[in-house]
């Protein structure tokens, strides 16, 4: 009984502690974030004297309708000629589309749908529209950002992690160097990447590629669709991998190397020390540099906002854009939202995942 009552004691105590930290919580991020929720349900502009409605889930409706119609093929000739023929004889001899276009059977009353995307279906051709193919282009672009860099940075990471925690001469300077990138203003490093990808031959990269022969110093790195993601990425890649490393540093350090030795002795080679011995151990840091960085590069902003500007979004951007751009502020608090509901998935997905990780520790 005495433990008991300590134990409660103890309990009550720590409420209380948490108590100051929980009502700052509550001030600081809980009621900007439900001011952030009303006002999604609003037409408010931005510094607007407009007065404000309540339209309820209107502006999801407006960034989250979908249709899929299909595209039929233009008979211009008369319904009596195969359609396999009329389409060949328009590719050869107008080079016109065998389809009608999706300007035409894409609905404008009483939401109008714009096209996001075509695709071939079981020898069907369709047409996706959406009401802001803008957004959902954003949330595409943000997604295979996010992706394909934080993987890139992970195992690119991980590899000078165990560089640099290795005994050589010149490890520390080495250590030093290797955070200069990450130490660099995000807005100062995209402007000289910016500088660096330029479309003629003042870009750095395409004098490079010129006098190897590739592209004619005249590649649009950051006009050309095909190219801007992966230029972002690459950009991001230089700019985040030390700050993965670090972390990841910071795992390996709390190793210890009598693990090393003993399976030396046994015989195990490097990289059985290393499946065996590190990535176990290294979960943990692996688990909290995977989280943070996510999370982080879902909300990227100050990178697309300097290099692509209004060219190509990311979610945070294409919200600015909304906010201050269109003055909408019911709209862009939309999209915060929606923003805020798949970074929150992400982080559930993560803890899940990741979360054996701990409890098994």
């Amino acid at each position: 009984m005495p433990k008991l009552k300590l134990a409660i004691r103890e309990e009550k105590t720590a409420y209380k502690l948490l108590l100051p930290a929980f009502i700052i919580l509550i001030i600081v991020a809980i009621y900007p974030l439900g001011s952030v929720f009303y006002t999604s349900l609003t037409d408010k502009g931005f510094a607007s004297t407009k007065e404000t409605h309540f339209v309820g889930f209107e502006n999801y409706k407006r960034l989250l309708s979908f249709t899929v119609k299909e595209l039929l093929p233009k008979m211009t000739w008369g319904s009596l000629l195969d359609e396999q023929v009329v389409k060949q004889e328009i590719d050869l001899k107008t080079g016109e589309s065998v389809h009608e276009k999706s300007t035409k059977i894409l609905p404008r009353e009483p939401i109008r749908y714009k096209e996001l995307v075509q695709l071939s279906l079981f020898g069907k051709r369709y047409v996706i529209g959406a009401t802001d193919p803008d957004f959902v282009q954003a949330i595409g672009n943000t997604l295979q950002f996010t992706i394909i860099s934080v993987l890139f940075e992970t195992l690119l990471g991980l590899g000078i992690a165990l560089v640099v925690n290795s005994n050589f001469k010149g490890r520390g300077a080495m250590r030093a160097a290797m955070l200069v990138p990450w130490a660099v203003i995000t807005v100062v490093s995209a402007q000289i990447w910016h500088w660096m990808l330029q479309s003629s031959r003042v870009g750095l990269f395409n004098t490079i590629l010129a006098k190897f022969g590739i592209g004619g110093g005249q590649i649009a790195f950051l006009s050309e669709e095909i190219w801007q993601i992966p230029s972002m990425i690459m950009i991001d890649v230089w700019k985040t991998t030390p700050y993965m490393a670090l972390l990841l540093l910071a795992g390996l350090q709390i190793i210890p190397m009598e693990l090393y030795e003993a399976a030396a002795i046994d015989g195990a080679g490097k990289i059985k020390q290393f499946i065996n011995i590190t990535l176990p151990l290294l979960k943990p840091a692996l688990a909290v540099a995977l989280i943070f960085r996510t999370l982080d590069a879902l909300r990227v902003f100050d990178l697309f906002q300097v290099i692509l500007g209004s060219r190509e979004y990311s979610m945070a951007t294409y919200n600015y854009y909304q906010l201050i751009g269109n003055r909408a502020m019911g709209y862009s608090s939309a999209i915060g939202v929606i923003i805020f509901i798949i970074i929150f998935a992400f982080a559930i997905l993560y803890i899940r995942v990741l979360g054996g990780v701990y409890s098994s520790e």
